[in-house]
């Protein structure tokens, strides 16, 4: 455990360099992206020299990493306002998303999965299997324009979109856990059918113990060490797949603003949400990382 908090500060500046060293290698000219083809010459070498842009990548990166040391990330040409601030008043909403997302997945999908295993051959566990795998194969960029179709539109029960109250997160989050709760619902069965087969939850079974003993006191515990590091996994594609889900509903975090800035293309905004989501990702791996060492006794000796 203390070998992977001690690799967190390379971790973290290595996807520092892959962010800056991507950005950087897209080709074109961000700058006369940013002004257009028709901007003068001297307007574009002054805005090249007012971003750093014509200093070598090396020193360029150093300035990055000395200003994201005091918090400055640059200046946003759309907003007319610093990246760190732009960035400060959207990423709760971002958070507020993932995590109504990620809660609703596991309320969903580590039950049922539960469930199908429990059941495993009869009806309920082929009814489970085959919504999963339904649940797998929609894309949110179809499931949420169908969900507002369905209950904003047609039921008029909840908002289109936009953030104010709860009901305006149902359908965002919704759409967005639907894909993680299927990936859980079926690991989640292949986790516990693997541990309900182990010789020592037999013997527990033939010594008198409950059926619900036996799977809350023992087969739960030793079946989510995988599933853990799946979510931690997850959770960080959770941001990934933000930027589509905050677009369809108008949602006002990083993901929407991220393509507002590349639609301006605002440069300095790109970059800063493109960080955040990385550095954002990092941090729920390592997470997950620690979580699944602290179920799992037995991973404890190589953290």
């Amino acid at each position: 455990m203390r070998r992977r908090l001690l690799l967190l500060p390379a971790t973290l500046l290595g996807a520092l360099a892959l962010v800056f060293a991507f950005l950087h290698l897209v080709p074109g000219d961000p700058v006369e992206v940013m002004l257009g083809e028709f901007a003068m010459p001297a307007d574009v070498e002054s805005m090249r020299r007012g971003l750093g842009l014509d200093r070598p990548l090396p020193e360029q990166f150093f300035r990055f990493l000395g200003g994201l040391a005091v918090g400055d990330l640059g200046e946003s040409i759309a907003f007319r306002a610093p990246v760190a601030r732009v960035i400060a008043e959207r990423y709760p909403a971002t958070i507020e998303l993932t995590v109504a997302a990620l809660l609703l997945a596991l309320l969903a999908g580590v039950p049922l999965g539960v469930l199908a295993a429990l059941r495993q051959g009869s009806a309920t566990d082929g009814v489970i299997r085959g919504v999963s795998l339904l649940g797998v194969c929609v894309p949110s960029v179809w499931l949420g324009p169908l969900l507002i179709l369905i209950f904003s539109v047609r039921l008029a029960w909840l908002p289109v979109s936009g953030r104010g109250s709860i009901a305006h997160l149902v359908l965002p989050a919704t759409t967005l856990a639907l894909g993680m709760a299927a990936i859980l619902v079926r690991l989640t069965r292949a986790s516990m059918l693997a541990v309900l087969r182990d010789a020592h939850l037999q013997t527990a079974t033939a010594k008198g113990a409950s059926a619900y003993r036996t799977v809350t006191r023992h087969a739960l515990p030793s079946a989510l060490p995988p599933v853990a590091t799946v979510v931690g996994l997850q959770a960080g594609a959770l941001l990934a797949g933000a930027i589509v889900t905050e677009t369809v509903f108008a949602w006002p975090g990083i993901g929407r603003l991220l393509v507002q800035a590349i639609a301006a293309r605002d440069y300095p905004l790109v970059q800063g949400c493109v960080l955040v989501v990385a550095v954002t990702y990092v941090i729920m791996n390592t997470a997950a990382d620690l979580l699944v060492a602290w179920l799992d006794p037995r991973t404890r000796e190589h953290a």
